[in-house]
């Protein structure tokens, strides 16, 4: 089974070596020369890998099976961080294996959790490097490689079931899946265009619009400052950000299904994007009156801006903040967590449960609450106006029975470990879910980087479990997956 998928992950490998040349580009003409010889040498290393392992598993092509997809999937999202980790460790002064490799974890799960200080000082190639990756994994690497490369169209369904965050995987919008992923990639790259000049408009220059541009469309939120936006200080990025971390939350495949169809109807009768946006109102409203209400920001105006940025930032699971809003009253930080967990829509850029689970999961407790007065009552649950099958609900719950699972089991290493309970419950919803910044230690004032390596690496494991949507990663470890 080992070597069809090395076959695969080759050409992936190959392919994903021509990201080194972004950051190349910008060394080029904005660092130091031995910076630009750092990014010649990764690409160089990714190509040749890709080439060497092509060569070893050549003869053995066949098309891709459901297991054959669990198993490349894991092995890119394990792997690619081993490369994109390499470069760092030349160009961040002092980083150790552990925090680079942490670092090129964050960005490509699309995290934004950091385990470095001095962002400012950083060369730009390598701002440029982890911003990049938060956008080549904002949809997923692999969806990427379903859209450009064809020779994965044979068995790229597989991929993209594994890859694909959400419930509704079995849904195709064109005859074939290659079709679908470049469909989404387009609209992707035509958004990112688009928020990179907004940027550029609010006073940003080239090189942070671009950087943020990354982070802003993949909803990972490294930045390439310290301060992260609250370093701008101005209102127009704030909101800038702000309209794209909202459109980025969306289901990107409605962008899809509008554009085809030339009709916004699949967007405004699509039950979860309304409940998305119903659920960043509320959220807006009552941060902002707890704001004023406690004195925190005096102008009201001020207040509303601050909240819908933070709540964005935070629901979205980018992680951007302009202040550290783990000293307000502490409900807000912790609304703004518990928001980060399920409010992004399925399909989008975000990380966390999504919000058609949560969705499913209120509309199956209405339904037992009926029943326990109408035990004979035929009341399925709907979504959109079609019966869902027994499957998708059973696979809600079991995400679900997994998703507090997992939470407790890492929170509970971590304690034994030596972590208080606030950074070590907050560090794992803040990577389980792909948010970034935590509380506590790790909170929006600091960084990962307090951290000892095997907490580092715990966390780490928690960004690829919350990329994958757990499920993906912990099949590997059933004896099923194994068996023919």
């Amino acid at each position: 089974m080992l070597l069809p998928v090395l076959n695969i992950f080759s050409r992936i490998l190959f392919a994903f070596s021509f990201t080194f040349l972004v950051p190349l580009a910008w060394a080029w003409f904005l660092d130091a020369h031995h910076h630009t010889l750092v990014w010649e040498g990764g690409f160089a290393l990714t190509a040749v890998s890709g080439l060497l392992v092509w060569a070893v598993s050549r003869r053995h092509r066949r098309e891709l099976q459901a297991r054959d997809g669990f198993l490349l999937v894991n092995l890119v999202w394990m792997v690619l961080p081993v490369y994109a980790a390499v470069p760092l460790m030349y160009t961040v002064p002092d980083i150790t294996w552990t925090k680079a490799y942490f670092e090129a974890m964050s960005a490509l799960t699309a995290t934004g959790a950091t385990a470095l200080s001095g962002l400012d000082a950083l060369p730009v190639s390598a701002n440029v490097w982890r911003c990049f990756l938060q956008l080549v994994g904002g949809l997923g690497i692999m969806l990427l490689v379903v859209a450009v490369l064809p020779m994965l169209g044979l068995g790229g369904y597989q991929v993209y079931k594994a890859e694909t965050p959400g419930p509704m995987k079995e849904a195709k919008f064109t005859p074939r899946i290659s079709e679908t992923a470049r469909g989404l990639w387009g609209v992707y790259f035509g958004f990112s265009v688009a928020c990179l000049l907004a940027y550029r408009w609010a006073g940003m220059g080239w090189a942070d619009a671009f950087m943020h541009m990354c982070t802003t469309m993949g909803l990972g939120g490294l930045s390439s400052h310290d301060a992260s936006i609250g370093y701008f200080q101005s209102p127009a990025v704030e909101w800038v950000a702000t309209l794209f971390m909202t459109l980025a939350g969306i289901n990107f495949l409605r962008y899809f299904i509008v554009i085809r169809s030339r009709s916004l109807r699949p967007i405004v009768n699509d039950r979860e994007i309304r409940t998305y946006l119903g659920v960043l109102l509320v959220s807006i409203a009552v941060l902002t009156a707890m704001l004023l209400a406690h004195g925190v920001i005096g102008d009201a105006g001020e207040a509303l801006r601050t909240s819908a940025f933070h709540v964005l930032s935070l629901a979205t699971t980018t992680g951007y903040a302009t202040t550290d809003y783990s000293a307000w009253p502490v409900f807000a930080p912790v609304m703004l967590m518990f928001l980060g967990t399920f409010v992004s829509c399925a399909g989008s850029t975000g990380g966390g449960i999504k919000m058609v689970r949560m969705v499913l999961l209120i509309k199956q407790a209405r339904r037992e609450l009926v029943r326990i007065i109408h035990p004979r009552v035929v009341n399925p649950v709907t979504l959109g106006g079609a019966v869902l099958p027994p499957s998708v609900m059973n696979a809600t719950f079991g995400f679900m029975l997994i998703y507090g699972a997992v939470t407790m089991g890492l929170t509970m290493v971590l304690l034994f470990t030596g972590l208080d309970i606030v950074t070590a419950f907050s560090a794992v919803v803040a990577t389980v879910n792909n948010i970034g910044p935590g509380l506590g230690l790790v909170g929006p004032a600091s960084n990962f980087g307090v951290l000892s390596d095997v907490q580092i690496w715990v966390l780490s494991f928690a960004m690829l479990l919350g990329r994958l949507e757990l499920l993906t990663v912990l099949v590997l470890f059933t004896g099923a997956f194994w068996r023919k």
